[in-house]
């Protein structure tokens, strides 16, 4: 199960209100990359769910992770984070051994 926080909800919905697409899942995916090897992706998906992605339902937001991913995000909380130094999304990954001090990149 992934779960996202009420502050990420809230950003991503106005995030989709500004797109206009209210309706529109969130895929969640891992790539190869960055600075520790894996890289975290967030995007809107248009597209209907793979009949092999995992869809989860999480405070109102219906999210979409490929299984591939799912092996390295399941058990992770993705929360939205305001700072002097920035705002963005803050993945909290239980599966990652490692991770880079930008947030973004990991190893498992």
């Amino acid at each position: 199960m992934i779960i996202v926080t009420e502050k990420a909800v809230q950003e991503l919905k106005q995030l989709l209100e500004k797109e206009h697409k209210p309706s529109l899942a969130v895929r969640m995916a891992v790539k190869g990359g960055g600075c520790s090897g894996l890289t975290y992706h967030l995007a809107f998906e248009e597209n209907p769910p793979k009949e092999t992605d995992k869809v989860f339902e999480t405070n109102g937001i219906k999210v979409v992770v490929d299984m591939k991913s799912y092996l390295y995000l399941n058990g992770t909380l993705l929360d939205y984070t305001t700072s002097l130094m920035g705002s963005g999304f803050q993945f909290n990954n239980p599966n990652a051994k490692k991770s880079c001090g930008c947030g973004v990149s990991f190893s498992a």
